[in-house]
């Protein structure tokens, strides 16, 4: 089979680069099909990045002004809506005083629910820095979300050229729920992990995909999702060309942090079964998806006038699950496709509260690529405002999320 032909040379179409026949593509680590080297310098790479973060910040920056603008009418504070609201406290908690050593009851729930890393991170930022926890928690989640932003890009970039690439990282900006990517939360960490993990298997990195795959595992609940696709692809890879050490190490490494979170959890409470104890003791505890089933037939059927907020997330549920057939009949590289549908899994098969379900699922950015494809492929003004509608769209469900839906977010 010859070589894809150097970037220079391939045809293009009017809305941009025409992804390369299946039958004529290279076979990618971990299933993929990569349609081009990546960056061998890391100016060269930022440069290539630097249209899909300007977009991104573009977005951000719009959604905190009218968070902004909306806060003042009201009378209240941005920084600490941002900053110390809800999780937010439970991580700060972590970050300056540790954890419980006691199961408690419910009344008090507990904080071995939340992983480690963005805590560690945030104490140790805040021990060499002059400003407070909480700010530091919140420049953390800002330069993380860059972070991420570039990781979707180079995922999007990877398989289907640079305008997709910055699309999709402008699309993961405008979702519904965005605005808890610069909060004090973990969703902008993890999803920054994650992306960079998916993109090292796509250009055949096992041992920092394994090596990032495991931090995320620190990070999140859903990071068993991260090491999942990791380990699976690692394995799939040596079922097809033979054994090599590096993807081995890979997936060795890659469920390490989940699986040693909830063994230090086990521990430190003296019962095996610690963690889900925890789990349980905050009403989360996976039943295959009955309750999110449930939830939806409640709100969507019988409620006669339901929450505005709680239709979007019903809505974004509901969408997850068609985007991610599309992904399916996109034939996207197999790590991906893990990831998200064991992402799903854990989010949609779970119960207990349904109403932050929209956020868990932030980190699932490659179920944006069919729209992502389809955007880079449609007219430049049409693209425009279908972009623009979701960022504004996006920008004022946030403000309404923190300023007027009494709940977390």
């Amino acid at each position: 089979m010859p070589p894809i032909a150097a970037p220079a040379a391939r045809t293009r179409t009017r809305a941009g680069r025409r992804p390369v026949p299946a039958a004529r593509r290279h076979q990618a680590p971990g299933g993929g099909d990569g349609f081009r080297s990546p960056p061998t310098r890391l100016g060269d790479a930022l440069a290539r990045a630097a249209p899909a973060l300007l977009g991104y910040l573009a977005v951000r920056l719009l959604g905190l002004a009218v968070l902004a603008k909306w806060a003042h009418l009201k009378g209240h504070g941005v920084w600490t809506t941002l900053a110390t609201s809800w999780d937010s406290h439970w991580y700060l908690g972590i970050a300056g005083h540790g954890y419980d050593q006691v199961l408690g009851t419910q009344l008090n729930h507990n904080n071995l629910a939340f992983f480690p890393l963005y805590p560690v991170v945030v104490k140790a930022c805040a021990a060499v820095t002059p400003g407070s926890l909480a700010s530091v928690g919140l420049v953390v989640a800002v330069v993380s979300s860059a972070c991420a932003a570039w990781g979707v890009f180079a995922v999007g970039d990877r398989l289907y050229g640079r305008r997709t690439g910055t699309v999709l990282a402008i699309l993961w900006g405008s979702l519904p729920v965005a605005v808890v990517q610069w909060m004090g939360y973990t969703e902008s960490l993890f999803t920054a992990l994650a992306a960079w993990s998916l993109y090292c298997v796509l250009t055949g990195r096992w041992v920092a995909a394994g090596t990032l795959a495991a931090l995320a595992g620190l990070t999140r609940p859903t990071g068993i999702a991260v090491a999942a696709a990791v380990s699976l692809a690692a394995l799939a890879t040596l079922w097809r060309s033979g054994f090599t050490r590096r993807p081995l190490v890979g997936a060795l490494l890659a469920p390490l942090g989940w699986f040693g979170y909830v063994a230090w959890v086990g521990a430190r409470l003296d019962r095996w079964d610690g963690y889900f104890a925890v789990q349980k003791l905050w009403g989360n505890q996976w039943d295959g998806g009955a309750d999110t089933l449930r939830e939806l037939r409640t709100l969507l059927v019988y409620d006669r006038s339901p929450a505005l907020f709680l239709v979007v997330v019903s809505l974004v549920l509901i969408m997850s699950g068609v985007l991610f057939l599309l992904c399916l009949a996109d034939r996207q590289p197999l790590v991906l496709l893990i990831f998200t549908a064991m992402l799903l899994a854990v989010v949609l098969g779970s119960g207990g509260v349904y109403f932050p379900r929209a956020r868990f699922l932030i980190p699932g950015f490659p179920l944006l690529l069919p729209l992502a494809l389809s955007l880079s492929r449609a007219r430049r003004h049409v693209a425009a405002l279908l972009t623009v509608a979701a960022a504004l769209s996006s920008a004022w469900l946030g403000a309404y999320m923190l300023l007027v839906w009494p709940g977390p977010p």
